[in-house]
């Protein structure tokens, strides 16, 4: 969503004659998005703007705005404490970012601007072209989460749930389209909570599956409390909607879902995974993991790594509990570090495990890429397969936009390697 988010002031500031420089010391403007889910992310602030001002410490200054959560939820410590920032901009209020900058262009006042106003937001955001063309793009359709899991700082820093309107979400996936995407990827906090005058997320995925020369749908992230079954019916009958699912779990224990004010059990999870399979048999899966939440015991751990086992996602994402400020669970006692860091290493080597186990079954195997860009040079391509799976090959066709069968030869723990099938030649016969 960060990219998204991105692209988007990017498409706002060339309206007040703005564009986007690779050389850092050409800036009149810096821009540092943010994100705060995770741990020291504020200190990368301080790094990063420190890293600034060595690049100009002999000229003057860019105008420096800090955009996103970490603007959202530390603000005014931000401003207070780097006197080297003009601006702070929470994530619903960068439809702001304009007039912030021409402000600060003619004005000495620093300014804070995190109201939540999502709905402004987009409203301003539908009167700017989305300018990106990447094969694969983003498209936020929903912001914010209701759910409040204890351990979450999204509901502090992105508000409660909201949904665009389906029509403005299709106009600018058509507006991508003709822009040259081919895969567009559905972007939400809680992406499978979409809700628009009687609406879902099924709706969308179903009318998206009719624009002509669009030929992936992908999105995230989901809850898997708001799973519905007319979603899973999707994946049987949208056939541009991708076999991977991304669906966050945490945990593989129940005791630890409920403290975690997840509200589902394991076993209405593995449900969940088991219609999606009845429904869509080639469908594979990836999840997020907090290990040693606190409270875990050894048994709730291992409940986790016997789910990974079970299900055996393709990928995962794995922390250790980080405690963010402001949520429930920042106050309770955290599991020592040594434990902690030992129960991510058993984890992660199981995973690592699957992942190799798997990609190893996908040798000599075909799969259909679809291309993004080159790798490493003008004859190298890189794209993804169904799955989303990083896959190389070499050609002398350009593949960027094209989807190719590709014969799988080797593989390492993140990428593919294969070379292009060429159709058969049709056989002579002499008359």
């Amino acid at each position: 969503m960060n990219e998204y988010d991105s692209n988007r002031i990017l498409d706002l500031t060339r309206k007040i004659n703005y564009n986007l420089t690779k050389n850092i010391q050409e800036a009149d403007c810096y821009i540092l998005n943010t994100c705060h889910i995770r741990e020291k992310a504020t200190e990368k602030v301080y790094h990063e703007i420190g890293r600034v001002k060595k690049e100009f410490r002999t000229k003057k200054k860019p105008i420096i705005l800090i955009a996103g959560c970490v603007a959202q939820a530390e603000g005014e410590v931000l401003l207070e404490k780097e006197k080297y920032i003009d601006a702070v901009i929470g994530p619903q209020s960068y439809h702001e970012i304009n007039r912030i900058i021409l402000d600060r262009e003619n004005k000495d006042k620093k300014i804070n601007s995190t109201e939540f106003d999502v709905i402004e937001k987009f409203d301003q955001l539908n009167l700017v072209k989305n300018s990106s063309n990447k094969i694969s793009s983003f498209l936020t359709i929903q912001e914010g989460c209701d759910k409040f899991c204890k351990f979450c700082v999204v509901p502090y820093t992105r508000g409660p749930e909201y949904s665009r309107s389906s029509a403005e979400i299709l106009s600018e996936a058509k507006q991508l389209v003709e822009n040259g995407v081919k895969e567009i990827i559905l972007l939400g906090q809680n992406v499978n909570a979409y809700s628009f005058k009687n609406l879902k997320l099924s709706n969308l995925l179903y009318s998206l599956n009719e624009i002509k020369d669009l030929e992936r749908i992908r999105y995230t992230t989901s809850h898997p409390k708001d799973f519905t079954n007319d979603l899973i019916d999707a994946h049987e009958e949208c056939e541009k909607l991708m076999p991977l699912l991304h669906l966050p779990v945490q945990s593989g224990s129940t005791k630890i879902l409920k403290n975690m004010n997840r509200n589902h059990s394991i076993e209405e999870y593995l449900e969940t995974i088991e219609k999606l399979k009845k429904k869509k048999p080639t469908i594979k899966f990836s999840s997020d993991f907090i290990i040693a939440y606190p409270g875990e015991t050894k048994s709730d751990f291992e409940q986790t790594v016997l789910l990974m086992k079970q299900i055996e996602f393709i990928n995962s994402y794995s922390f250790t509990f980080s405690a963010r400020p402001g949520t429930p669970a920042a106050n309770l006692k955290k599991i020592d570090d040594k434990t902690a860091k030992e129960r991510l290493f058993i984890f992660q080597r199981v995973a690592d495990e699957v992942k190799k186990k798997y990609r190893k079954e996908l040798v000599h195997s075909n799969a259909k890429v679809l291309f993004e860009n080159n790798a490493r040079g003008p004859n190298t391509f890189f794209g993804r397969d169904e799955f989303f799976n990083s896959v190389i090959v070499n050609s002398n066709e350009n593949l960027i936009g094209k989807i190719k069968k590709v014969k799988i030869q080797s593989c390492n723990q993140n990428t593919l390697f294969g070379e292009v099938v060429l159709k058969d030649k049709p056989k002579e016969c002499a008359a």
